[in-house]
């Protein structure tokens, strides 16, 4: 009784608190001039109140400029800063000092004392603090389906972005991975729609808390990215265009915004792409009547960089920055992300309220989502956290959960007459670009944008090479790079680095390990013009593979980069992915025994450019071969499938099972079936459930969908029954033509592994 009275008390505080804050801001409102609600929906970067020869940079180390900063926000009433300064790491003392003196003026030197909400891209940890703990990157998690994990991960970066002072972090991102020529397919979970809503609700639970209690001192407000159909363009470049159908924008793309909007996340971030020719941050279909009427959304809704300002520069739908105010705050736009140049836009914003093109109506509305982050961070009572009540910041504690993440990751592919695991007295060489960078196992967004600091912070960890002669001792490795990437170059540039030596060199190995990839980037530096893997590192593995030794390719890499052209002459092959800074060692603990394998694809892997067709498909694209003089066929052939991942044991699946043949709608569907471990050693397995609509009336089904998936650990000679329930309405329906779900009477095929069971669905 007493429990349950204190639980009861504790909802209606929380509720009471959200009722109080209303009637704050409410009030609040009435008192602000234009031009302060206006600048509560404007956000610079850093380096524009930073000492430095211009706006776009600051000197080395920060310092804050006082007059700059008076003027943005005391003058211009500037509500938000974001970013770190000189595109650089912070020390938690430092980002204390910058954001404490930042929010002094805010709150001192303002009418109305308001507080700054200060946010950065605090994407798989707390990524522009120095010293703070690195997980593997998001398309790495999403390769370990472990909810667990994921929300441990989320909690931790949390803690250390509040460590250093910093409230809101740019994360996460929810677009689907479907396309792997683009430059942030690894920010993504993955490709498939359940798997990115499942991880994505972890991860914001992981930052804002169980109830969304984002002013507890130890979370943070997290921002959903990027609405809407960010990774689906027609070219695979960053920020081009897409074109999508209302049933493809339900179906895939909306499902984990819906999901993460409904689990309480604050904050979004828009497209900076155009889908359909209409740039999304002039929107009024999707950022208005979908994403705020129709799903409810509450929060603040926050462009990408720059954004309203390429509505003209760029998009050219606007014919003066004036006019893009107005279509883009008129669409549904909160607050911008100028970054630099934040006087045009007050300007213009002030003026188009007074001409009546922008109502008052609309401002109150953008205001009002600002105010109520702020206060739902507490941040006018705790304006700053102090680095010096986080003893736990960068602790081994946090170290081993990023270590535990990149093991459960890292994707074990291919492993003919099972070379791996390697014996610890194996002689090997090591060689390829990646094998001794710890900046292409963090990725970018690592102590700056492209991640190419990541020398300066991460000296302590080891990189592959290090971790082997760690684990297998000096004498036993033999490190030869054989292709380095290009010092200071673009991040597709490398050249041939003693290649001819790492080739004489294998003569002295029992193994060669082959480590191949991409260096760091992200976002239009990061566009690409071949998906095959560059050239020099094709040689060197065609060159390595004429030796006769058996090779261990190891894949560290954003996107998956062909390897057809060589792939049937390695003997294993180990996908990485970005696992961080730990990543190294659990690597190593991988390809020695110490760890088995349990990653699975997020991805579908293909095997050619011009066949990237993920496993969400039709089946034109993979029908027989017709009779008759027509005779039309499709070949689907990716190189690795989604959901692929092999491990040091063996699974056997039976007794696939529902509780019934026939279902009418509303009713569970219950689902059963067992799994051994009929191998030698313990080990972790990921059971998927899809699922496969025979026929449908409206648009042609897609060939299978995963519903469910469950990670799972046995012993040898273990079994256990895995449990799953399905609901017709949410799991066998599907949206029309018209972007209208529609859910059938017809049979249906669930599958698992190999086994398929059918069932009747009625009226």
């Amino acid at each position: 009784m007493t429990i349950a009275f204190l639980f009861l008390a504790g909802f209606c505080q929380v509720a009471w608190a959200q009722k109080d804050d209303e009637a704050k801001i409410e009030a609040l409102i009435k008192k602000m001039t234009l031009e302060e609600k206006v600048g509560q929906m404007a956000q610079i970067t850093l380096d524009v109140v930073g000492k430095g020869e211009n706006i776009y940079s600051s000197y080395d180390p920060v310092e804050l400029d006082k007059e700059a900063l008076k003027k943005a926000l005391v003058d211009y009433k500037i509500g938000s800063v974001l970013n770190t300064a000189n595109n650089k790491a912070l020390t938690p003392k430092r980002w204390y000092e910058i954001i404490r003196d930042i929010q002094k003026v805010a709150m001192k030197d303002t009418r109305l004392k308001i507080p700054i909400l200060y946010g950065v891209d605090e994407i798989h940890g707390a990524t522009y603090t120095a010293g703070a703990t690195m997980f593997p990157q998001q398309i790495a998690q999403g390769a370990s389906r472990n909810r667990d994990l994921v929300r441990k991960g989320a909690e931790i970066t949390a803690y250390e972005t509040r460590a250093s002072s910093i409230p809101w972090t740019f994360s996460p991102v929810l677009d689907l991975g479907l396309e792997p020529r683009f430059s942030r397919m690894w920010e993504s979970f993955g490709e498939d729609p359940y798997l990115c809503t499942q991880l994505g609700v972890e991860m914001i639970n992981g930052y804002e808390g169980e109830n969304n209690t984002v002013g507890d001192p130890e979370h943070i407000a997290s921002c959903l990215k990027h609405f809407l159909g960010y990774h689906a363009t027609i070219s695979g470049k960053d920020r081009t265009p897409g074109y999508i159908p209302e049933d493809a924008l339900r179906e895939y793309h909306l499902p984990s915004f819906k999901a993460a909007i409904e689990a309480g996340a604050h904050t979004i971030m828009i497209n900076s792409g155009i889908i359909n020719g209409v740039p999304v941050h002039a929107n009024y279909e999707l950022l208005t009547k979908l994403l705020k009427e129709e799903l409810g959304f509450k929060g603040l809704v926050v462009t990408d960089w720059a954004d309203i300002e390429n509505l003209q520069r760029r998009d050219r739908i606007a014919e003066t920055n004036k006019d893009a105010v107005m279509l883009a705050i008129n669409a549904g736009i909160d607050m911008s992300m100028i970054p630099y140049q934040y006087e045009p836009f007050c300007n213009d914003l002030v003026a188009l309220v007074k001409e009546g093109k922008v109502s008052m109506e609309r401002i109150d509305d953008a205001v009002r989502r600002v105010l109520r982050v702020k206060f739902a961070l507490n941040l006018f009572e705790a304006p700053t956290t102090n680095y010096k009540d986080y003893p736990k910041f960068g602790s081994d504690e946090f170290g081993k959960a990023a270590y535990q993440m990149a093991a459960e990751s890292i994707t074990l592919l291919k492993n003919t007459d099972d070379l791996l695991p390697l014996d610890k007295s194996a002689k090997v060489l090591v060689t390829g670009p990646n094998a001794n960078s710890m900046r292409t196992l963090n990725g970018a967004w690592t102590y700056s944008w492209q991640g190419d600091r990541v020398p300066e912070f991460a000296g302590d960890y080891n990189t592959i090479v290090e971790a082997l002669k760690n684990k297998m001792g000096e004498k036993n490795v033999t490190f030869v790079p054989g292709v380095s990437y290009t010092e200071g170059g673009k991040y597709y540039e490398d050249e041939a680095d003693q290649m001819e030596e790492a080739v004489k060199s294998a003569a002295q190995a029992d193994v060669i390990i082959l480590c191949l990839g991409e260096n760091t980037y992200t976002e239009k530096p990061g566009d690409l013009n071949d998906l095959y893997i560059s050239e020099n590192q094709t040689e060197l593995a065609k060159k390595l593979a004429a030796t006769g030794k058996p090779i261990v390719l190891v894949l560290n890499e954003g996107r998956p980069r062909v390897i057809s052209r060589f792939e049937q002459q390695m003997n294993a092959i180990v996908q990485a992915y970005l696992p961080g800074n730990h990543g190294g060692e659990a690597l190593v603990d991988i390809l020695l025994g110490d760890v088995n394998p349990s990653g699975k694809l997020p991805y579908t892997y293909p095997r050619y450019p011009n066949a990237t067709i993920s496993y969400i498909h039709k089946p034109s694209e993979e029908q027989k071969k017709a009779e008759g003089v027509y005779n039309y066929e499709a070949d689907y052939n990716p190189q690795f499938e989604f959901g692929h991942g092999l491990s040091y044991t063996t699974f056997e699946y039976s007794n696939l099972k529902t509780d019934k043949a026939s279902y009418k709608k509303g009713e569970a569907i219950k689902v059963s079936v067992t799994v051994k471990n009929t191998g030698k050693v313990e080990g972790k397995e990921v059971v998927h459930l899809f699922s496969s609509d025979l026929f449908a009336s409206s648009v042609t089904p897609d060939v299978k969908r995963l519903r469910r998936f469950e990670k799972i650990s046995l012993k040898p000679g273990e079994s256990k029954t895995v449990d799953f329930t399905l609901s017709p309405e949410a799991d066998l329906s599907y949206f029309g033509r018209d972007g209208k779900k529609l859910l059938e009477a017809g049979d249906f095929e669930l599958m698992i592994d190999d086994a398929k069971v059918k069932i009747h669905l009625s009226e």
